[in-house]
């Protein structure tokens, strides 16, 4: 175990793919049920940020949880099973929002719809891929919380944990309903893209992997308070960098073509703030931009670009800028005050600055 960043995710990356193989060794023979699950290792080890897991270890460290030794593994092997749970909450999402690639590669089951095609097999492709992706999400899932209940730490330090990893699992399905309902809804308010952002991203990507390494090392409540303060502020603001990304990020960086989210008609913050600016102050062509490009799935490039201007030109980029530092900032202060032990608290203030200014 190491406290070296990068080494840090060699050390997670190689205990997912520990567990992946055991895990799935049992079902080796079951063809072609195989197919699957390699396809899950592939995913779950082909990429990724670890943002999860990495939270929770910072906040093990500041709560006082060894830097090495049997307990250091044991911490990080369930922090590790956050990262089953995100596969499972990716596979799933790309599905709902019809995606056809992710880090630069074909989404599962947009993969398993071409296998379909290519071998020539009964009934629609798309079914097909559909149900394999359900499938193994389903897999990621069931797995995730095998792998945190395998956790090798005394039972009474899981039982304290275990309500944390239960909220979590539930709060990311109400995030995702959340967002797929406003999608449906048409409702295009800032405070229902805020809502979706404090559950499907602040809680499930910072506040609860927060938690959850905290309580792993016996933290007291008033800690646990901070986290989850400091984390929810974090996380909205990955979110809100993230929705910026999703209409101005280069697709060679983020692994995913320009504009995707607006394709997708995701109702974020950014595109609701376009909409209510631009209505507020009478620009109707920027309001008309905006909206003809959300939930358009064969947007161009021409009406990407005027739909980018508009979102520029109405202040709406630059408000969500704001926010993204007003809610670093109030983060950041939560975490001074903190009682952490250090390296947690340099660590942990680190990454709220990667997550929330990175390009990808």
């Amino acid at each position: 175990m190491t406290d070296h960043d990068a080494e840090l995710v060699t050390d997670i990356e190689r205990l997912l793919a520990d567990y992946l193989d055991r895990a799935g060794a049992p079902y080796r023979s079951v063809e072609p049920f195989a197919d699957a699950l390699d396809a899950l290792s592939a995913f779950v080890l082909g990429g990724g940020k670890r943002l999860r897991p990495t939270f929770a270890w910072w906040a093990w460290r500041g709560a006082g949880g060894a830097a090495a030794g049997p307990e250091a593994d044991a911490a990080l092997h369930a922090a590790a099973a956050l990262e089953l749970l995100q596969a499972c909450a990716l596979i799933h999402d790309d599905l709902m929002d019809a995606s056809d690639s992710r880090r630069g590669a074909p989404t599962v089951h947009v993969a398993f719809a071409k296998q379909h095609a290519e071998y020539g097999w009964h009934g629609q492709p798309e079914r097909f891929g559909l149900a394999a992706a359900v499938l193994i999400g389903d897999v990621a899932l069931a797995w995730a919380d095998d792998m945190f209940g395998s956790t090798p730490l005394p039972a009474a330090v899981i039982a304290a944990a275990r309500p944390t990893w239960q909220a979590m699992r539930t709060e990311v399905l109400a995030g995702q309903y959340l967002d797929v309902h406003t999608q449906a809804t048409g409702d295009t308010s800032p405070g229902a893209a805020m809502r979706v952002n404090e559950l499907k991203t602040a809680a499930y990507t910072v506040a609860r992997p927060l938690e959850l390494g905290a309580r792993l090392a016996g933290a007291d409540e008033d800690l646990i308070a901070s986290l989850r303060l400091f984390g929810r502020d974090i996380g909205i603001a990955f979110q809100l960098r993230d929705d910026l990304l999703g209409v101005f990020g280069d697709p060679a960086v983020t692994g995913k073509p320009a504009g995707d989210d607006l394709r997708e008609g995701k109702r974020t913050l950014l595109a609701a703030l376009g909409l209510q600016r631009a209505r507020e102050a009478g620009r109707h062509q920027d309001e008309e931009a905006i909206a003809a490009a959300i939930g358009d799935a064969g947007l161009s490039g021409e009406q990407l670009e005027r739909a980018r201007d508009a979102l520029t030109g109405v202040g709406a980029v630059d408000a969500v800028e704001r926010q993204i530092v007003e809610l670093t900032e109030e983060a950041l202060t939560v975490l001074g005050n903190a009682a952490l032990a250090e390296p947690g608290k340099r660590k942990l203030t680190e990454l709220a600055h990667a997550a929330t200014k990175r390009t990808s």
